[in-house]
């Protein structure tokens, strides 16, 4: 059986994108994002913040790179994976991230979009 691995995220970098090239001269780019979810409990508003990091490859690591900042709010359509290492001490370690196909550029001084915006910002900004 074939599984289904698919993630949708709206939110702002956390820092400026670090843009490297692999050995193969292929583009990479990370960043962090914020993800805010906002709910109501009794009369009182409560606010979690998730962070992720985002790895992004070939020429939109580049677009990234050049027209992202700390701040700008994004459209991130990708896939989980999980890196595992191990350390030069032998501690193996491991990590959870994005690894985006598609970031849409959402406008300069606009919040992310609520659920409910979700089709319009895909088509607001320009993909990378």
């Amino acid at each position: 059986m074939s599984g289904f691995n698919k993630v949708i995220l709206i939110g702002h970098l956390t820092r400026n994108p670090e843009l490297r090239y692999t050995p193969n001269g292929t583009p990479v780019a990370f960043f962090g994002l914020a993800v805010n979810r906002e709910w109501k409990q009794r009369d009182e508003m409560k606010e979690e913040v998730c962070f992720i990091d985002i790895v992004v490859f070939g020429k939109q690591a580049e677009h990234c790179g050049q027209y992202l900042t700390k701040g700008n709010g994004v459209t991130v359509d990708g896939r989980l994976q999980q890196r595992r290492w191990e350390t030069e001490d032998g501690q193996k370690c491991s990590k959870h991230e994005v690894v985006a196909q598609a970031i849409t550029f959402l406008p300069k001084g606009g919040h992310a979009a609520s659920h409910d915006a979700l089709p319009d910002a895909e088509h607001e900004g320009a993909t990378a």
